[in-house]
C-alpha cells in the first residue's frame, strides 16, 4: 500500500530517473560555464565564485535524487530492484565523485569563511578540482544519452505524463531559486573576499619594489 502510494505521488523509479536527468542536464550547462571561468580566473573570478555558490543547492538536489535511488535499491524496494543497479564501474566511481564534490565545494566555501584564499586551502581546492573534473567528465559521458532523453521529459507538453511531474518541477525550480538566493545573499561576502584578495595581490607585487 505504501509502495503504491509513493509511486502514485513521485512516479517511482521512472520519476526518480527523470528528476535526476533534469538536474543533471542543468548541472552540465552550469558546470561548463564554471569550468570555462577557470581559463582566465583573473578576469572571471567573481563569476566563478558566484556560480560556485549558485551550484550548491542544485548539487544537493542531485545528490539527494541519486541517494534516494541508492537507498531504495539497497533497502530492497521491489520497483527499484527490478530496474537493476547502476553499472559496476559507475558504482565504484560514485564514492570518489561524492567525496571530491564535497571537498571541492567545501574548500570553496572555506575561502569565503576565513576571508582569504591560499596556502593549503588553495592546494586542496585545486587538486580536488582536477580529480572532480575527470570524474564528472566520465560520469557525463556515460549518462549523457539518458540525460538528454529524460532531462526534458517533464517539461515537454507532448511527453508521456508521469505521476509526480508537478513535484519534480517544483524540486528543480526550488533548487535553482535556492542557488540564486545563496548567490545573492552572500554577494557582500563575495565582494569582501574579492577585495581582500585583490589587495593582497597588490601588496605581494609591491613588496619586491620596497626591497
Amino acid at each position: 500500500m505504501v509502495r503504491q502510494l509513493l509511486r502514485g505521488r513521485t512516479g517511482g523509479p521512472d520519476g526518480n530517473e527523470r528528476l535526476t536527468a533534469t538536474i543533471g542536464l542543468i548541472l552540465v550547462g552550469l558546470l561548463v560555464v564554471e569550468a570555462a571561468t577557470t581559463l582566465s580566473l583573473h578576469d572571471y573570478l567573481a563569476v566563478h565564485v558566484f556560480l560556485g555558490l549558485l551550484l550548491l543547492p542544485v548539487i544537493a538536489a542531485k545528490l539527494a535524487s541519486t541517494g534516494w535511488r541508492f537507498a531504495r535499491y539497497y533497502t530492497r524496494n521491489v520497483d527499484y530492484r527490478l530496474r537493476g543497479p547502476p553499472q559496476l564501474f559507475m558504482r565504484a566511481l560514485a564514492p570518489l565523485l561524492v567525496a571530491s564534490t564535497v571537498v571541492l565545494f567545501g574548500t570553496g566555501i572555506a575561502f569565503l569563511a576565513v576571508g582569504r584564499g591560499g596556502g593549503l586551502l588553495l592546494t586542496v581546492h585545486a587538486a580536488s578540482f582536477v580529480v572532480w573534473g575527470a570524474l564528472v567528465a566520465v560520469h557525463t559521458l556515460v549518462y549523457l544519452r539518458r540525460v538528454l532523453r529524460g532531462g526534458v521529459a517533464d517539461w515537454r507538453p507532448s511527453a508521456r505524463r508521469l505521476a509526480g511531474t508537478t513535484l519534480r518541477r517544483s524540486v528543480v525550480l526550488a533548487a535553482l531559486a535556492g542557488g540564486v538566493a545563496v548567490g545573492l545573499g552572500t554577494y557582500s561576502v563575495q565582494n569582501g573576499w574579492l577585495a581582500h584578495r585583490h589587495h593582497h595581490r597588490r601588496q605581494a607585487f609591491r613588496a619586491p619594489d620596497r626591497e
